[in-house]
């Protein structure tokens, strides 16, 4: 197979469909994934110049992650233009440009947050690409699930393991900060890009299921097999949980004032 064939997908071969979820190179990354995380970790933790090392940390990570998103719109470009590709035929030059599921929008939302550079911002960032990265890593749909491992499945398999890997690094690394009184800001993030999701789904026509919430979503009905009224209550319920797990561990001092007025 020439790289051409591999990098673009172009050349006449089968790539047949493989169960591999929690197979060798799906264990592997998450290995890697750990051991990235442990180090940079501990790199924090004992070299004297924090600040100056966790500037080069996150503006590494991102930038591979920009890597990634722009090379594959790059060969959605090639494949639509230059080598007609059949299943490119009904994709508009706007469905390639624009990040289309939660996962896509949470590799932008690390990008942006290296410019924006507050702490909401770095919080919703992080639990965003967190959560995506878990669920991805839980049961993924793409990337590892092709006998053979083509350019599109590198780039899934690469992108969600560097979600995980610089969600919990900036947790870590102290650039998220989960305090109550600005839960507001996130609250106000995670709110515009649920619009987001519900304009890619009406508007823009783009993506079905962006925020894996829709009746006969791939989690609800092919993952999980339960009634969409069951399905959308746990949804709610599990995220309310999973985002406020970090302010009740980070907050400690709101927490136990609350408490103390109750009594």
């Amino acid at each position: 197979m020439r790289f051409v064939d591999w990098f673009f997908e172009i050349g006449e071969f089968d790539n047949p469909f493989y169960q591999g979820q929690w197979k060798f190179l799906h264990i592997l990354t998450l290995v890697i994934c750990a051991v990235l995380i442990v180090t940079f970790a501990l790199l924090y933790k004992y070299l004297k110049n924090k600040e100056k090392y966790r500037k080069i940390l996150i503006i590494t990570l991102v930038s591979i992650i920009a890597f990634f998103e722009i090379v594959i719109r790059i060969v959605y470009c090639v494949r639509k233009y230059h080598y007609n590709m059949p299943d490119m035929e009904s994709h508009s030059l706007f469905w390639i440009i624009i990040p289309k599921p939660w996962c896509a929008i949470a590799c932008w939302a690390l990008i942006a947050s290296v410019f924006v550079n507050k702490k909401f911002f770095y919080n919703y960032a992080s639990l965003s690409a967190l959560l995506c990265s878990v669920v991805f890593f839980s049961y993924p749909g793409v990337g590892f699930n092709n006998e053979y491992i083509m350019f599109s499945n590198l780039y899934s398999i690469v992108t969600h393991a560097l979600l995980l890997v610089t969600s919990i690094t900036l947790i870590t690394c102290k650039f998220t900060d989960f305090k109550y009184k600005e839960f507001y800001k996130l609250a106000i993030c995670f709110v515009v890009t649920f619009i987001y999701g519900l304009l890619e789904i009406y508007v823009f026509k783009t993506e079905r299921d962006p925020m894996y919430f829709m009746p006969g979503g791939d989690i609800q009905q092919g993952i999980l097999g339960i009634p969409w009224g069951l399905y959308i209550t746990l949804y709610i319920l599990l995220f309310a949980v999973y985002v406020n797990a970090f302010y009740l561990v980070d907050d400690k001092m709101t927490v136990k004032k609350l408490f103390k007025k109750h009594k």
